[in-house]
């Protein structure tokens, strides 16, 4: 399991060491990201289906030791 949990919030996914209640953030809890930012969670379907924020991403990635795939097609 990785220290982090994504959430998507203002348009991007995002991820958070945030304490994150079992079934996800609710919506309009306030998070602080791996990019340094403090917003409100948002939920649905379609917000899981926003681009990564490059910041969180790369954080992410940083915190597990991995290298960034990059997609091949």
């Amino acid at each position: 399991m990785h220290p982090f949990h994504w959430v998507p919030a203002l348009g991007e996914r995002h991820a958070s060491t945030d304490y994150r209640p079992s079934g996800g953030y609710p919506a309009g809890s306030t998070i602080t990201t791996l990019c340094d930012r403090e917003m409100r969670a948002e939920v649905g379907e379609m917000a899981w289906l926003w681009n990564t924020c490059p910041a969180c991403n790369a954080e992410a990635h940083r915190m597990v030791g991995g290298v960034r795939q990059t997609a091949t097609v």
